[in-house]
């Protein structure tokens, strides 16, 4: 009866240890999970800003070979502006 007894809490506390295995698996994959996902967000950041970066760079360049469209003439000139003058 008591090796019956014995036999049984074996048993449960297999159980038990079986359960907390799986569940430490299932909890170290989702860990896993998370940071393969971190890193990929991490690594699309860098590569935008790198991007914006680029922009900003290519943008200044052509500003600064054609300055017109930065600053833009106040007043028309040509025919233009002697029409607006003339009306």
């Amino acid at each position: 009866m008591i090796g019956l007894l014995v036999l049984g809490i074996g048993v449960v506390f297999l159980l038990y240890l079986a359960d907390r295995l799986m569940k430490a698996r299932a909890r170290a994959r989702r860990l896993r999970n998370m940071g393969d996902r971190l890193a990929a967000a991490t690594a699309r950041a860098e590569r935008q800003l790198a991007d914006r970066k680029a922009a900003a760079q290519a943008s200044a360049a052509l500003t600064s070979v054609v300055p017109a469209i930065k600053h833009p003439l106040a007043q028309p000139t040509g025919d233009d502006a002697e029409e607006r003058a003339a009306s």
